[in-house]
């Protein structure tokens, strides 16, 4: 709404009409203390919604940092991870690590021979 100065002095000088030159500075100070009163509820309101969405945007954030899944159960990723604790636990070497020696003894190695020390059988 856009007052030029012809509107402000008609606008003025129709409220000294109406309400007389003693009320009229009572008037004012009202109007005065309203409209600061109003701006500083609209302040509050702002930074209290900022507030909110910088709350929101924190929630967000850490929502966004995934954790890594967790194997599902039975699975092959479950199991090696629960045998490899497990080899821990007995003082054996972690699976992988060692793998001819810690075959059984029926079993055969890589190159055919019964055991895991390499030779073969004559």
């Amino acid at each position: 709404m856009n007052l030029g100065f012809p509107e402000m002095l008609f606008l003025g000088l129709l409220a000294l009409l109406l309400f007389g030159p003693k009320r009229l500075p009572e008037i004012g100070r009202q109007i005065g203390k309203a409209l600061g009163e109003f701006k500083r509820a609209s302040s509050e309101f702002q930074t209290q919604l900022e507030d909110e969405v910088r709350q929101l945007e924190v929630q967000e954030d850490s929502q966004r940092t995934i954790a890594p899944p967790a194997a599902p159960e039975g699975s092959i990723a479950q199991a090696s991870s629960s045998s490899h604790v497990s080899a821990q636990e007995q003082g054996a070497p972690p699976s992988g690590v060692g793998h001819q020696a810690s075959l059984s003894d029926g079993a055969k190695g890589s190159d055919g021979a019964a055991g895991g020390d390499g030779a073969k059988s004559a």
